[in-house]
């Protein structure tokens, strides 16, 4: 039997994202890292910076998803609130972390920076976290159950990941193929691709339109976790492109190998 897939959730943190001044990366990032490992991104949500909103983000996707991973808000600022929140939503207790301290002190020893009441808020973790490396910056991010908390800084995220890896279970990895479909409508091919989709349920299928200055088409996308099964629809939606009319080429990236 073919082992499913494990699924996560990011969960973005911040009222400068919902704000529009910063434009997060981090859900590419964090989407393209757990695919090797079979884990699919299913959804992703962005609150405010206000305890309750986080909290009850935190507890309905840790309840639905495999992984949670949040970004943003455990920095040194007075909004950075994210660590709060998450012992909220576990009931736990939080205070300073000897361990998280020490690292931070390492991080800013010989520097001529000073270990501030600010930045000693960075080593205030929930009681029974385990940290995460960050080494980017050094404060550490931690993990309660199946929810991984991360800075929102992409690089430190970024970072912060590979201490993750060997921590995740692995499921099995979804590939896919793509047929470029040059003068191709997504109407013109939406009945058969939906005929496609009803006859193989253990298959996810997409089309996605692309415009430019007299160029345009769709790529159709077919997903699943068995490779010989995705060889075998390649021939079906080839025809579905030749048959509306469009030129059909397959297209190799990063998923298909």
């Amino acid at each position: 039997m073919t082992a499913k897939p494990l699924t996560a959730a990011v969960l973005l943190i911040g009222d400068e994202i919902l704000s529009g001044r910063t434009q997060d990366v981090n859900v590419q990032a964090i989407a393209q890292y757990l695919a090797p490992f079979g884990i699919v991104l299913h959804e992703s949500r962005t609150v405010r910076d206000e305890e309750g909103d986080i909290v009850r983000a935190v507890n309905d996707l840790r309840a639905r998803y495999s992984y949670v991973f949040t970004t943003g808000g455990i920095g040194p600022t007075h909004d950075d609130i994210t660590a709060d929140a998450i012992a909220a939503a576990f009931g736990a207790d939080i205070s300073e972390n000897a361990e998280a301290l020490a690292i931070i002190n390492r991080r800013y020893a010989g520097s001529d920076a000073e270990i501030t009441p600010a930045r000693r808020r960075m080593a205030r973790i929930p009681h029974g976290a385990s940290l995460i490396d960050n080494p980017v910056s050094g404060a550490p991010g931690f993990q309660m159950d199946n929810v991984f908390t991360l800075a929102g800084v992409p690089a430190i995220a970024r970072g912060m990941l590979e201490d993750i890896g060997p921590r995740l279970k692995t499921g099995a990895v979804v590939h896919s193929v793509t047929i470029r479909g040059k003068g191709l409508r997504e109407g013109d091919i939406a009945e058969g691709l939906q005929r496609l989709d009803a006859s193989h349920s253990d298959m996810g299928f997409g089309s996605y339109p692309w415009f430019a200055p007299g160029d345009f088409g769709a790529h159709i996308v077919a997903r699943s976790t068995d490779r010989a099964q995705l060889e075998d629809i390649v021939p079906q939606l080839v025809k579905l492109v030749a048959d509306a009319g469009g030129t059909a080429q397959r297209l190799e990236t990063e998923e298909d190998r």
